[in-house]
């Protein structure tokens, strides 16, 4: 436990770089946000909010990125992938701007 407190910090800022770092963060998936295409989920993975194919390929590439860095994280800290996942869902649907969709806890998507 103590380890994984000595070392959050720098997870924290590994985590938000990932979630927004420019691969995360292009033209593309900004439309498909601002369009309310796709959202953050509490798993921290993106999520297809309506039916769309290139919404749906930016989905599935981001969320492979995503999941190579989170397992790549969770084996330097010595913690689960879930768990590294879970906090990178609770960072990017605190940094999500107004107006784009995020998952409630209950699994419902709600526009922040």
């Amino acid at each position: 436990m103590d380890k994984i407190k000595i070392k959050q910090p720098l997870l924290l800022c590994t985590l938000l770089a990932v979630l927004f770092s420019p691969f995360s963060w292009s033209l593309d998936l900004k439309e498909a946000k601002q369009q309310g295409l796709i959202g953050e989920q509490q798993n921290g993975y993106l999520g297809l909010i309506k039916s769309h194919p290139e919404a749906q390929q930016i989905v599935r590439q981001i969320n492979a990125k995503r999941k190579a860095k989170y397992k790549q994280l969770a084996t330097q800290n010595g913690i689960s992938l879930e768990a590294v996942s879970q906090l990178a869902g609770q960072k990017a649907i605190a940094k999500t701007p107004t107006g784009q969709y995020v998952q409630s806890t209950n699994g419902k998507w709600i526009k922040k």
